[in-house]
This record gives C-alpha cells, sequence and structure tokens, in this order.
C-alpha cells in the first residue's frame, strides 16, 4: 500500500513537471510566433512607407519635367495624377495603371478611362481598406482636385456617390465626363464581393483645357480589383 502510494506521489510529481515544462514550451512558442507576427507587422508598414516615399519622389521629379518616372526599376507603372480632397485633409498619388501590383502602394488609373483634364471620365481604383478608406467619409459638394503630369490642376465638385453591382453596371468614359473614384463595399467586409463604391465628380470648368486624345473606349466597373 505504501509502495503503491509512494508511486502514484511520483507519476503525480513527473506529469507536473512534465505539464509545467510543455506550458512553458508553449509559451515560447507564442513568444516566437508573436515576435515574428510583430516583425511581420513592421515589416509591411515599413515598406508601405518607402514605397510611399518612392513615389512621392517619382512625382515630383515627374512635375518638374512632365516625364513620367517609375518609383523603382522593376514597377509596372508610374505617377500620372495627385488627387487631393482638402476637407478631408487627404492627398494621393495615383499610378498609370490599376494592376494588383500598382494598387498594392497606391491607387491606380483604369485601363481605358480618359486622362485627367481630358475629354471622357477619368477613373481611378484602389482598396477600400488602404488609399480609398477615405472615401466612406466623402460628401456631396466635396471639392477635388487633380494634378496631371504637365503640373496643371483640374478641380472637381462631387455630384453623387452610389453603390453598384460589377455584374450589372459599368462606366462609359465615352459618354461620362469628369471624374470617378471606385473601391470595393462594404467597407469593413473582409471577403470580396461585386459590390463596388463610386464617387462621381463634375468638372468645374477652368479657362484652359488638355488636348489629350481619349484612347479607349468603355471601362467596366469589374476591372477594379480586390
Amino acid at each position: 500500500m505504501a509502495n503503491e502510494t509512494m508511486t502514484r506521489q511520483t507519476i503525480h510529481r513527473i506529469a507536473t513537471r512534465m505539464a509545467a515544462l510543455t506550458g512553458a514550451a508553449i509559451l515560447a512558442l507564442l513568444a516566437v510566433f508573436g515576435s515574428w507576427q510583430l516583425g511581420q507587422g513592421l515589416y509591411m508598414t515599413a515598406k508601405a512607407q518607402l514605397a510611399f516615399l518612392l513615389i512621392d519622389k517619382a512625382w515630383a521629379e515627374t512635375l518638374e519635367d512632365g516625364k513620367p518616372h517609375k518609383a523603382w526599376r522593376w514597377a509596372d507603372a508610374w505617377p500620372v495624377a495627385e488627387i487631393e480632397v482638402a476637407r478631408l485633409g487627404k492627398r494621393e498619388v495615383a499610378l498609370s495603371n490599376a494592376s494588383g501590383e500598382a494598387l498594392a502602394f497606391a491607387p491606380g488609373l483604369v485601363a481605358g478611362s480618359a486622362k485627367p483634364g481630358a475629354r471622357g471620365l477619368s477613373v481611378f481604383a484602389a482598396h477600400r481598406d488602404s488609399h480609398f478608406a477615405f472615401l466612406q467619409f466623402i460628401r456631396i459638394g466635396d471639392e477635388i482636385r487633380v494634378t496631371d503630369m504637365a503640373a496643371r490642376q483640374y478641380r472637381y465638385i462631387v455630384s453623387k456617390t452610389e453603390i453598384v453591382d460589377v455584374r450589372t453596371s459599368g462606366l462609359d468614359p465615352r459618354q461620362d465626363q469628369g471624374i470617378a473614384l471606385v473601391t470595393c463595399y462594404p467597407f469593413e467586409a473582409l471577403t470580396h464581393g461585386p459590390l463596388r463604391f463610386v464617387v462621381r465628380a463634375d468638372r468645374i470648368i477652368e479657362a484652359y483645357s488638355s488636348t489629350s486624345d481619349l484612347t479607349a473606349f468603355s471601362v467596366n466597373v469589374r476591372q477594379v480589383i480586390e
């Protein structure tokens, strides 16, 4: 009986020590994983900040000489416009296309839409959780200023906002005028879907105008990349 009691006590001590070691190991693994996650977060933040600085630098060079400048050598797009919403204190430099790579770093001018200031509709797209997150706060009557590569500035007034389904609605730069800012909807959603939030703004006619040709014919909101 005494031996059985001793054996049970010994087993209990061993089990307790193993549980303690297992707990310590789990805590260590959690600490390592947490550090890795923190490192990943810091890396992504630093990468985004660096991209912003490089894009801003390339845009400044474009405003100096009117020529396209890539932010980094292997980039598939270059800065073509600057979008400002003064009331919200927002400023974004838009790239020359809305590819997945481009939208990872900045808004993009959707292929097939007009250049800023030209006849037709200029369609800019960006992600709802980053560069175009501010669209949820925009109001009818807000002024949007767009600067092109020749440093010419165009003024627009927000005329409407709408939620559209990409399966049934599109934008046509031949028929429409002004600019459209497009992002995915709802803003807080974590999954992809067919809805897009569209901000439409009409141009305030200035004394000058762009003579750039409208080279595309049709833009569907489906082209906006998640």
